[in-house]
């Protein structure tokens, strides 16, 4: 029986097996107000949303092998509870009424209570198509099943056959409104479906669908981005000279240092605080001398913002927009269901939807869609709910904005989790009846999962780990072998739309049981037999390291069937199935580092505005080292991050070990090791370091801006393992000659600037990321107030570096007008040499 609460912890029941992790139910349990004492006091938010936190652990169940079932928790406002809980009891008594049908004598009594036993009868009932094969026909067909039996609950009588169910006002609206969103989803000519998909094969609307696009492989940037860069460089000229205050006579373009910006993952926090944090770097001209921004879940929403109608390529804008529309909850039901269900903001908010269940038979509706679609309806959707542009919901539509280099070129990211499990199943059944060769073919197989990056840009989709791409505008239809299909009318599908995108890039619900443990390990610290549970779930790590509960979003797979064509970096599990599944890249790397130093976009300076929860503890930057190192990129400041305790002898071998990886998995394993021990010893560092007793003064604590810069003579020791590559953290209060020596140094490389988001009671007293409640992941509203909070701590955090900022870039800028000059002077010197010889050996000058 479901039991439903005013608001409380969403424990979701999986059950796991070898291969995949998918939701199988729901259950809602209040737990025990009494385990702990305590029970803090619900808050209502400024929607009207009651929330209860219970200060309650969740149990893990079961044991950590295969077909085991663990409780996941999560914190859900009352309303989302009821309308998850209608929607699965819905489907329960549904289930058992079939049942009874066939079989009169094992109905159930207690069901009967529920089910009215007369119906009014439907005035009309829309039809549905048939074909058991399509997408869209199975998402109907289960809609269609959820609007009948919601219809069929005794409203007046629900609140007393649940137990503990607060019935809200807006729930007894929802049967009017579930059976006017069926009608409009129902394919009858005049519906909204049925013009959707109508509009889908009409080139007028959609120019991309007479288009055909193949696979490009190649480690190179595709023709237009090199376009776009040759554009944003003559930009660039005069945006540096302002930022730098000299004549723009006196810069050459070819001295101009490329620039990037990258912003972490975190929800809305990263969303507010990294809006914040760009809108300083563009009021302060460094926006304007960027060739690039980067993003990873809560950061991708604002460059997407930035891009629209209601952003208009001012963070101005897009605060103000946001002050309109995140005060809300984006799962609350009258207001999503209003958006989804009426014009204007229906069609667009559900085109795309539509075009993938319908257009592409092999995909599949899942929590990341209905996700992004909460998401569009928040974000994209301006103030007054009119006027939503077509033009937003489609990321190759940003081009426009990219053409004449006016702008940034914003880079998207999301990761494929690489499980090999099939594999090690095959070799395990081909293996002989050793238990041992079995169990190492398994151990092998844990260890070989790793992440891997997809980038999506205005121009092209592209994994470097495949070295293959496709045009953006082709996202969303089907490939194989290199190609893609065309419908029956001998078109290709639309472009996906940004709403399900959105969903993919902020999916991190979608975590690994590991990433689960470690946000509610928190509050199990202090807990009787917390110890033994902690030994017992980091042994198992490995195991939970594979598993998700929830399943990501999927899209056509660009390089189906085409084994033998692409590098052997690639699986051969990805030539075999037609869709992949993609989530929030800041499972992998919170930080948005890897696409930005891929080859041949040559970022001379990044600055990365990190928001992340626990930064110090997770240290998203010491990750690259080992990416950097297994990609032979030169020039990456190794050691950067925030400084641990020591160095031990031990560490620095395993450093050395990921630079002599022969495999992606192989670095991948390594750096995983070498982050959980790094995070470990974080603690201890960052303990002390706030109680102002730092364990190492050569290392002190990282501050509001840190600079490093690396060097492109790098070196791997082969006899001393403390012997490590040489990088440089600059001393913010050194003297300007000195810190410029470092910077324009000829061997010098990425110069690296780290502004985290770290509390500033100077300037912005009470307002602290790691303790306010409202700044959580996991938070969906923010009040006008708030969002004023989070964007003042961004800005004064800028403040507190913009200048050291400035230098740096000067600096940079300056090292490569001397090599520039140098260089020419070379290149004039042999000039002149060989003009001297030739007349030497008797040739006429005046010829």
């Amino acid at each position: 029986m479901l039991k439903l609460v005013t608001g409380g912890p969403l424990l979701i029941w999986t059950r796991m097996n070898s291969n995949s992790a998918s939701l199988s139910a729901w259950d809602f349990r209040r737990g025990q107000r009494n385990f702990n004492g305590r029970v803090e006091k619900p808050d209502q938010s400024p929607a009207g949303l009651m929330m209860e936190r219970l200060d309650v652990p969740c149990a893990l169940q079961g044991q950590f092998s295969p077909n085991a079932a663990f409780a996941i928790p999560f914190w859900v406002p009352q309303p989302v509870l009821a309308f998850i809980a209608m929607y699965t009891e819905a489907k329960r008594r549904h289930s058992i009424a079939q049942q009874s049908l066939g079989h009169p004598a094992n109905q159930n009594n207690a069901v009967a209570d529920l089910v009215p036993e007369k119906h009014e009868p439907e005035t009309y009932t829309p039809t549905f198509e048939n074909d058991d094969e399509s997408a869209w026909a199975s998402f109907s067909n289960d809609f269609k099943v959820f609007r009948e039996t919601l219809a069929g609950l005794d409203w007046g009588n629900v609140g007393n056959k649940i137990t503990d169910f607060i019935l809200p006002t807006w729930a007894r609206l929802l049967p009017d409104q579930v059976r006017k969103l069926q009608f409009e989803l129902s394919m009858e000519p005049g519906t909204l479906a049925h013009e959707i998909w109508q509009e889908a094969a009409d080139a007028d609307i959609n120019p991309e669908i007479m288009w055909d696009a193949s696979v490009r492989i190649s480690n190179n940037l595709c023709e237009d981005e090199l376009r776009f860069q040759n554009k944003r460089r003559e930009r660039l000229v005069p945006a540096l000279a302002r930022y730098l205050h000299i004549n723009e006579k006196d810069i050459d373009p070819e001295d101009v240092p490329t620039i990037a910006l990258c912003g972490s993952g975190g929800g809305l926090r990263a969303l507010v605080a990294g809006t914040g944090s760009y809108l300083s770097a563009q009021e302060d001209g460094l926006f304007d001398c960027a060739t690039y921004t980067a993003g990873v879940s809560g950061s991708c929403w604002f460059q997407t913002l930035y891009h629209t109608s209601m952003g208009e390529q001012n963070f101005h804008k897009i605060c103000r927009h946001l002050k309109n529309r995140i005060g809300l909850h984006i799962a609350f039901p009258p207001a999503a269901f209003k958006l989804v269900s009426s014009a204007p903001t229906n069609k667009h908010l559900l085109s795309g939807f539509i075009e993938k269940l319908k257009g592409d038979p092999g995909a599949a509706f899942g929590l990341v869609d209905v996700y992004g679609l909460l998401l569009a309806a928040r974000f994209l959707v301006p103030k007054g709910e009119l006027g939503v542009s077509e033009r937003d919901l489609k990321l190759s539509n940003q081009r426009a904005h990219l053409a004449d280099g006016a702008h940034p070129m914003p880079i998207y990211t999301a990761v494929r989790h690489e499980i090999p499990v099939e594999q090690a199943e095959a070799q395990v059944e081909a293996a002989d009846d050793q238990p041992t060769t079995k169990e190492a073919i398994k151990e092998t197989a844990q260890k070989e999962a790793w992440f891997q990056w997809f980038e999506f840009t205005p121009y092209e989709v592209f994994c470097e780990e495949f070295c293959a791409g496709i045009p953006t505008w082709a996202l969303g239809r089907p490939f194989k072998n290199g190609r893609n299909e065309t419908l029956e009318s001998g078109f290709g599908l639309p472009e996906m739309r940004i709403p399900l995108m959105l969903g993919i890039w902020g999916s991190a619900f979608c975590a690994t049981l590991s990433h689960y443990y470690k946000e509610i390990k928190p509050a199990l610290v202090g807990l009787a037999g917390f110890s033994g549970l902690d030994n017992l779930l980091e042994g198992k790590n490995e195991d939970l390291v594979k598993i998700h509960p929830i399943d990501p979003a999927s899209i056509p797979n660009f390089v189906y069937g085409m084994e033998n064509q692409l590098p052997p970096s690639c699986p051969a599990s990805v030539f075999k199935t037609d869709h992949i599944q993609l989530m929030d890249a800041g499972m992998s790397n919170n930080l948005p580092v890897y696409p930005l130093l891929r080859p041949g976009r040559n970022v001379d300076i990044l600055v990365a505005f990190d928001a992340s929860a626990d930064i110090k503890k997770e240290n998203w930057l010491s990750v690259v080292d080992g990416y950097a190192r297994q990609r032979d990129i030169k020039g990456w400041p190794l050691g950067a991050g925030w400084p641990r305790a020591s160095i031990e002898p031990a560490d620095a071998a395993l450093v050395l070990d990921e630079a002599q990886a022969t495999t992606t998995q192989e670095a991948v394993t390594k750096v995983a090791e070498a982050r959980e021990s790094q995070r470990q010893t974080s603690n201890a560092t960052s303990e002390a370091v706030h109680k102002g007793t730092p364990t190492n003064p050569s290392s002190p604590d990282l501050g509001y801006c840190t600079v490093w810069v690396g060097s492109k003579s790098e070196r791997i020791a082969t006899t001393s393992p403390t012997d490590l590559p040489p990088s440089k953290r600059l001393d913010p209060t050194a003297p300007d000659s000195e810190t410029n020596f470092h910077l324009m140094h000829p061997s010098a490389g990425l110069t690296l600037i780290y502004f985290p988001f770290l509390p500033n009671e100077g300037k912005v007293p009470g307002v602290d990321p790691d303790t306010s409640d409202f700044m959580s992941t996991w938070n969906f509203v923010y009040t006008p107030e708030q969002i004023d909070q989070v964007m003042a701590l961004a800005k004064a955090n800028f403040e507190e570096g913009k200048e050291q900022t400035r230098r740096c870039v000067r600096a940079v800028y300056e090292r490569k007008r001397n090599i520039r000059l140098e260089r020419q002077g070379r290149e004039g010197r042999e000039r002149e040499r060989k003009v001297v010889k030739w007349l030497r050996q008797g040739g006429d000058h005046f010829a």
